[in-house]
């Protein structure tokens, strides 16, 4: 073997190597289910929230929108936009029972139907959902399943068709509830336009509230938590 040939067989090995170390820093760098977006707050929480409000962007945005109705009740908002079920289930430990609640407010299912991690069975979805159920009732914990929201439809996924999957999702979700004594916080029926789709002015992208929309959502939550004291 000549010194040229060595010489290429060893460049070739380095970047090989290079390379290698490169897509497997990129892989530890990805944090697919969002585990540290919310990891200082919680090593920060000095008190256990009364409630955590778990969701995707919906729930995420509204604590911009009102950040008064979480911080004055001692409610704690962890949503993280364009998440899905499969994610929002890694996460729940972390985010909701290590938190020590007394309950959590479950929204979650729009993301899953918009396909933003690929195809999942609207029944699939649910199951995603009730096995957050299930983890919050063992550890003690109340729950609250949110119906997901009305949708006539997505703008970053135009051939989706949210406002007949959506329906299917709910009452998966609404017969659990009632099969396991579970409270379900019906925001479709208090804010559908009639199509199945949000009310024009409670919604500026037909997926994600107004801040008029979520006065009305705050309501309804209000309305049940009162129920439940």
């Amino acid at each position: 073997m000549t010194r040229r040939s060595i010489l290429s067989i060893l460049f070739i090995s380095f970047t090989t190597l290079v390379m290698g170390q490169d897509a497997y820093s990129q892989l530890m760098a990805k944090d697919w289910a969002k585990l540290k977006v919310y990891e200082q707050k919680n090593s920060e929480l000095t008190t256990s929230p009364e409630v955590v409000f778990f969701g995707d962007s919906i729930t995420q945005i509204w604590y911009d929108a009102d950040s008064l109705f979480f911080t004055s009740n001692n409610f704690a908002d962890r949503g993280i936009s364009g998440q899905t079920t499969c994610g929002m289930l890694v996460r729940f430990r972390q985010d909701v029972i290590n938190l020590k609640p007394k309950a959590v407010v479950i929204l979650a299912g729009t993301n899953d139907i918009a396909l933003n991690d690929g195809y999942i069975p609207v029944k699939a979805i649910a199951d995603n959902i009730f096995s957050m159920c299930e983890l919050a009732m063992l550890h003690g914990i109340d729950v609250i399943i949110c119906s997901t929201l009305p949708c006539s439809g997505y703008k970053w996924r135009p051939e989706v068709d949210p406002a007949t999957l959506i329906p299917q999702l709910n009452e998966l979700l609404k017969e659990y509830a009632q099969a396991n004594g579970i409270a379900y916080l019906d925001y479709f029926e208090v804010m559908n336009d009639g199509n199945n789709g949000l009310k024009e002015e409670y919604t500026y992208d037909k997926c994600h509230p107004t801040p008029k929309g979520f006065e009305v959502m705050k309501q309804a939550f209000f309305e049940l938590w009162k129920s439940k004291r």
